[in-house]
């Protein structure tokens, strides 16, 4: 009896160093950061996973923002913000003034910081938006 419930409780142990170890969204691949991020392999997977849910930016659109596969590149790149309109979501080249940056790096002057309700995107998420952008937004 004694040896059973030491062996339940090891696997026990195995079982939640396991569920720390892995990473939110059930990936334990650490992220990194990328000189040259992919636009279909490195950012729309933070936009879908992040963004592109319900009542966010998913077909309710907040902001007029869908970001879902498919439609989230067209609605980004040189399009002028709902909310601050003098602002482009994506200028290709500038992630520094682009609102896009502004608004998931929380300095932003007028709404909340995004993802809203969430917790913010790591430091890795933005670095690669931010280097995606710097190299031209590219649609790749």
């Amino acid at each position: 009896m004694i040896k059973q419930k030491k062996f339940i409780l090891v696997i026990a142990l195995l079982l939640a160093l396991n569920a720390f170890s892995c990473k939110k969204g059930g990936s334990d691949v650490p992220e990194t950061v990328k000189a040259d991020p992919s636009f279909a392999n490195d950012i729309q997977p933070v936009f879908t996973n992040n963004c592109a849910l319900s009542g966010c930016h998913s077909s309710t659109a907040q902001a007029g923002l869908i970001l879902l596969q498919g439609q989230s590149y067209s609605n980004l790149i040189n399009v002028n913000s709902t909310q601050e309109p003098n602002r482009i979501r994506v200028l290709p080249g500038d992630a520094g003034n682009s609102y896009l940056v502004i608004k998931i790096e929380g300095n932003q002057t007028v709404g909340a910081r995004m993802p809203f309700g969430r917790s913010p995107l790591s430091s890795v998420q933005i670095q690669n938006i931010k280097n995606w952008i710097d190299r031209g937004a590219k649609n790749n």
